[in-house]
C-alpha cells in the first residue's frame, strides 16, 4: 500500500492549512469595551440619586432627632412633676405616721382617765359602805354625836365636802375623757384627710407614670427607626463611595484613551500624557479644552468687582461646566473642600514647598490624602466661590511662594 499522499493532495493540503493560520491570525482579540463618557455620565447621574437619597435620609434623621429631643424633653418633665409628687407622698406619710401615733397616744391617756375615774368612783363607794357597814363613822353617827350645834354644823361640812371632792374628781376626769376623746375624733378627721390626699396624689402620680412610660416607649421606637435609617444612610454612603471610585477610574481611563489617540500627533508614550498638552517644567495643562487664558497672574482690574486685584493664579476660560479637572503634576491631595472666595477646589502638594491649586470647580471627586497621578481627574470645572462665569483658576507655588503658572502652560492664548 503506499503510505506517501500524492502530491496535488500534499499541495492542497498545505493550502488549506496556511489558510486556517492566517484566518487565526486575522481573527480579532477580545478587548475590554472602550470606556465612553456617557459611562461616566451614567456613573455621575447614579451618585447623583444616591446623593439625593443620602440627602432624604438626613433629613428624616434630622426630624427624627428632633422628634426624640421633644419626647426627651417630655420625659425629664415628667421625671420631675413623678419626684415632686413622691416627695408630696412621703411627706403626707410621715404626717399621717405623725397622727397615728397622737391617736394611738390619746387612746393611751383615754383608757387611762378611764381608769383613773373608775378607780375614784371604787374608792368612794369603798369608803361610804365601809362608813354604813362597819358603824364607824355613819351619818347618823356624826350627827347625832354631835356636841354642839356648831360641831353638828362642822361635821356635815366635813362629809359635804368628802363628797364635793369626790364627786370633782369624778367630773374632771369625765371632762378630762370628754376632751380626748375630742382630740382624738380630730386627729382621726386629720389623718382620714391626709389619707384622701395620698389617695389623689398616688393616682397622679400613676397618671404620670403612665405619660412616663409611653415618652421612653416612643424614645426607643425613635431611636430604632433612627439605626434603620442610619444603617440605610451609611450602606447609601459606601455604595456612594464605590460609584465615585468608578468615576475616578474611568475618568483615568477615559483620558488614558483620549491621550493614546492623539499620540499619533505628538504624544509622549511615557507618560500617556498628549504632548500638546504637556507645559514645561513637568507641568501640564489642568485640563484639555481650553488654552485662553481670561485672566493673567499679578496685578489685574476686579472682574465683576468681587474677584481680587492680586490675582494669585491664572483664570482658563472656555471650560463649561462639565471639563474634567487634571493634576497637572503627580502628588498627594492636601486639600479638598468648599471656601467662600475658591468655592469648590482642590490642593495637591508635590513635595518640598511645591503645590498647585485648582478653583471654582462644580464638583470635587478626590479627597484630602489621597494620592493622585499627573492628568488624574481631580474634579469638574464650574463657576462656585467668588466666580463670574464658569472658568478654572489655577494656581502654582514653588518653595511656598507663588508662580506665574503661564510660565510652564505652554500655547497659552492671551485673552485679556
Amino acid at each position: 500500500m503506499n503510505t506517501h499522499m500524492p502530491s496535488a493532495l500534499r499541495r492542497a493540503a498545505c493550502v488549506f492549512l496556511a489558510a486556517l493560520l492566517c484566518l487565526s491570525f486575522m481573527a480579532p482579540t477580545v478587548a475590554e469595551a472602550a470606556v465612553t463618557q456617557a459611562d461616566i455620565d451614567a456613573l455621575k447621574k447614579e451618585a447623583s440619586s444616591l446623593s439625593s437619597k443620602k440627602s432624604e435620609l438626613k433629613n428624616q434623621l434630622s426630624a427624627l432627632s428632633e422628634d426624640k429631643d421633644e419626647a426627651m424633653k417630655k420625659k425629664d418633665l415628667l421625671d420631675e412633676q413623678c419626684a415632686v409628687i413622691q416627695e408630696e407622698i412621703d411627706n403626707v406619710n410621715a404626717q399621717i405616721s405623725q397622727y397615728e401615733t397622737l391617736i394611738a397616744q390619746t387612746e393611751q391617756q383615754i383608757s387611762e382617765t378611764e381608769e383613773k375615774e373608775q378607780a375614784q368612783y371604787e374608792l368612794f363607794c369603798r369608803r361610804v359602805r365601809a362608813m354604813e357597814e362597819n358603824g364607824t363613822v355613819s351619818y347618823w353617827e356624826v350627827i347625832f354625836k354631835a356636841t354642839s350645834f356648831a360641831d353638828l354644823l362642822s361635821r356635815i361640812d366635813f362629809i359635804n365636802e368628802i363628797m364635793d371632792y369626790d364627786e370633782r374628781v369624778i367630773q374632771d376626769l369625765k371632762d378630762l375623757q370628754a376632751q380626748l376623746a375630742e382630740e382624738k375624733s380630730a386627729l382621726e378627721e386629720s389623718k382620714a384627710a391626709q389619707e384622701e390626699a395620698k389617695q389623689e396624689l398616688s393616682s397622679r402620680k400613676a397618671e404620670l407614670q403612665a405619660q412616663l412610660d409611653e415618652a421612653i416607649a416612643l424614645m426607643k421606637k425613635i431611636q430604632s427607626q433612627s439605626d434603620v435609617y442610619q444603617d440605610t444612610l451609611d450602606a447609601l454612603a459606601q455604595e456612594e463611595d464605590e460609584i465615585q471610585a468608578q468615576i475616578v477610574k474611568k475618568s483615568q481611563e477615559l483620558a488614558a484613551q483620549q491621550a493614546a489617540g492623539n499620540n499619533t500627533s505628538g504624544g509622549n508614550a511615557s507618560t500617556g500624557v498628549v504632548t500638546s498638552w504637556m507645559g514645561s517644567g513637568g507641568y501640564m495643562w489642568p485640563e484639555k479644552a481650553s488654552k485662553k487664558i481670561n485672566s493673567p497672574f499679578g496685578s489685574r482690574s476686579s472682574p465683576g468687582g468681587i474677584g481680587s486685584t492680586n490675582h494669585k493664579g491664572v483664570d482658563i476660560g472656555g471650560v463649561g461646566y462639565t471639563t474634567q479637572v487634571l493634576a497637572s503634576k503627580a502628588g498627594t491631595v492636601i486639600v479638598s473642600q468648599r471656601s467662600r472666595s475658591y468655592g469648590e477646589y482642590v490642593v495637591v502638594s508635590h513635595g518640598s514647598g511645591n503645590t498647585t491649586l485648582y478653583a471654582h470647580m462644580s464638583q470635587r471627586l478626590v479627597s484630602a490624602g489621597q494620592k493622585v497621578q499627573q492628568g488624574q481627574v481631580l474634579g469638574i470645572t464650574g463657576s462656585t466661590g467668588n466666580s463670574t462665569g464658569p472658568h478654572l483658576h489655577f494656581e502654582i507655588t514653588e518653595g511656598g511662594i507663588r508662580v506665574d503658572p503661564l510660565q510652564y502652560l505652554t500655547g497659552y492664548v492671551k485673552n485679556w
